[in-house]
């Protein structure tokens, strides 16, 4: 049996505040199998951004543990996190977060040129032109719509072909028709390339479309 990609076991984070103990998550626990798509659905303020940081390594839990490709990363110090991430994890995120200096083909190509690969432009090209963007390589983040940045951010994040792919809420600055769009690319990207999709929402469309729904309410699983 293959071992699934993320494996989160009891998970549960808490912060020391003025007024005491804030747990924002309690007790989450599930596993994602590699090349399927699970959805993280609740309000604002429900912990799921906490939970997708939590299991890209990004933050350390309270308690509970987090194995990703199967590396625990409780066990592991800040850079060997940061290498786990860049080898098999891929991220979007609501404001796209592309360098505005450089054209949408520089901006995919980001990753890549970092670990000195030279096949970098070739694949770029290719990634931009299964998201529809093969006519606007050479825009700077300024000449594309939201839309079409958002694409780009697409392609950026599966340019170093990730075994996972967190989304955190990839649609919140986009109307519903653009939106659906980017979730069908998306969805498609990840078919192709056989990742799995840890995709935060707070809108229960966008979560049917995936295989799998994990409902958050108050930091707890419902």
């Amino acid at each position: 049996m293959a071992i699934p990609i993320l494996k989160v076991e009891k998970l549960t984070k808490s912060y020391t505040t003025g007024a005491g103990q804030l747990t924002v998550l309690k007790n989450i626990s599930f596993e994602l199998p590699q090349g399927s798509t699970c959805a993280i659905l609740g309000p604002s303020g429900s912990g799921k951004t906490t939970l997708l940081g939590l299991c890209a390594g990004l933050d350390r839990p309270t308690s509970g543990s987090v194995l990703l490709n199967g590396e625990p990363l409780a066990d592991l110090d800040e850079d060997a996190r940061a290498r786990v991430r860049n080898q098999h994890v891929g991220f979007v995120f609501q404001n796209f977060q592309l360098i505005p200096t450089l054209t949408a083909l520089e901006n995919v190509t980001v990753p890549m040129e970092l670990r000195g690969d030279r096949t970098a432009r070739a694949l770029g090209l290719e990634l931009l032109r299964s998201v529809g963007l093969a006519e606007r390589v050479d825009h700077f983040p300024a000449q594309l719509s939201g839309g079409e940045q958002q694409r780009v951010a697409l392609a950026r994040a599966f340019i170093n072909r990730p075994k996972v792919l967190f989304a955190d809420e990839p649609t919140g600055n986009l109307d519903a028709e653009t939106s659906s769009g980017i979730i069908e690319i998306m969805l498609e990207l990840n078919r192709s390339a056989g990742t799995a999709l840890v995709l935060v929402t707070h809108d229960p469309d966008v979560a049917n479309l995936t295989e799998r729904t994990i409902r958050l309410r108050s930091g707890e699983a419902v």
